[in-house]
């Protein structure tokens, strides 16, 4: 069985896209589950998560190779 922990979350869908691809060229599976409510302003995020054993190498791609600022 495959376990799936959370790396990140945001309430920017673009900014989930982009982690989601970094991760991906790395060849890390990523998946985001959408958590956001629509009807009413876009309350909630978007979360990612990898598979445990790539958690640790996942956390340290998004903290060298990804800024939003």
């Amino acid at each position: 069985m495959v376990r799936w922990q959370k790396i990140y979350e945001t309430d920017k869908s673009y900014q989930a896209g982009i982690v989601k691809a970094v991760l991906e060229d790395s060849e890390i599976i990523a998946v985001i589950i959408n958590k956001q409510d629509s009807s009413y302003n876009m309350f909630g995020g978007q979360e990612i998560f990898v598979k445990a054993e790539d958690v640790i190498r996942a956390l340290k791609i998004i903290q060298d190779e990804i800024t939003f600022e």
